[in-house]
């Protein structure tokens, strides 16, 4: 309570509105506080941490990025200021659109889903030299691949199931053939977050994709795979769900019919190699953050 009324004193002092017009959102994640300016229909998001590491102005660019690029496609909250990082606020802050809407609820909403994801894939593609600072690996494919053996380097100690971690590394020797082949599939804007929590469904029935901070140039399919995966749709308790393979498919289609034809097409081969992908990087995530976590305790005990 300390700190987010602190930073609502900061917020309050660089906006020029009174403390009293600032009203923090219920605390649900880790990488950002959330507070809703009057009614000017604005929202602070306020960062607490860096997901990619990044250090306070660039973190804040990049996010300021990830918004700015995904506007277009009208699924995403309008990105209205960017307060640089100071005393007050040592991480800045963006204010963007107070988006109204609720949780998604699954099944129901998943072709709302494909459809917002859907028009943010289908943007015209920046010049090369334009895509900085969001990510634009030269091999996407390559590129997430090595962050998921980074990731498994946690596998031996995170106390897995001799049957889990054997599944785990079978997966790892099928996404290096995966990766060997010579093909590729499309370069799109992908937000790489797309679990079903980070949506709200607004009164008029858009999907709107909310957080944007790990945006980058790659293969939607990893984003469709993220959106559906058992990893995801239980991530989040506003939007649990476990979905079976006839909803998986029909979430596919509606993204298939969505986009362009010629992206569709191209995507569709890939639609369960990177699945398979982005189960291993959200089961290596999960190995890497249980272990990380446990270590956290540990040093806190003895401390």
């Amino acid at each position: 309570q300390d700190r987010i009324a602190a930073v609502c004193v900061a917020l309050a002092a660089r906006l020029g509105v009174p403390v009293a017009d600032l009203h923090p959102l219920p605390d649900t994640g880790l990488a950002h506080d959330h507070v809703r300016i009057g009614d000017t229909g604005t929202l602070a998001r306020v960062p607490k941490q860096s997901q990619l590491g990044l250090a306070a102005a660039e973190n804040l660019d990049y996010q300021a990025a990830c918004f700015a690029r995904a506007s277009a496609s009208g699924h995403v909250p309008h990105l209205h200021e960017k307060l640089s990082p100071d005393d007050g606020l040592p991480m800045g802050a963006l204010i963007v659109d107070l988006i109204d809407g609720r949780p998604l609820s699954l099944p129901g909403d998943l072709t709302a889903m494909a459809e917002c994801l859907a028009t943010i894939h289908a943007l015209p593609l920046p010049d090369v030299d334009d895509r900085a600072p969001l990510k634009n690996p030269v091999d996407p494919m390559a590129d997430t691949f090595m962050e998921i053996m980074t990731q498994a380097a946690y596998i031996a100690a995170a106390d897995l199931h001799p049957d889990a971690e054997s599944r785990i590394r079978e997966e790892l020797q099928a996404a290096g053939a995966t990766l060997a082949r010579k093909a590729r599939p499309p370069r799109t804007l992908i937000a790489f977050d797309a679990h079903p929590g980070n949506y709200l469904m607004t009164p008029d029935g858009r999907a709107v994709l909310v957080d944007l901070e790990k945006a980058r140039y790659g293969a939607a399919a990893f984003d469709l795979a993220h959106a559906t995966l058992y990893t995801s749709t239980t991530w989040d308790v506003g939007s649990h769900a476990v979905l079976d393979r006839a909803q998986v498919d029909t979430f596919h289609r509606a993204w298939l019919n969505a986009v362009p034809a010629e992206l569709a097409a191209a995507t569709e081969p890939w639609l369960l190699p990177l699945r398979r992908m982005m189960w291993l990087w959200s089961v290596t995530w999960c190995a890497k953050w249980q272990v990380e976590s446990r270590q956290s305790a540990e040093t806190g005990a003895a401390g």
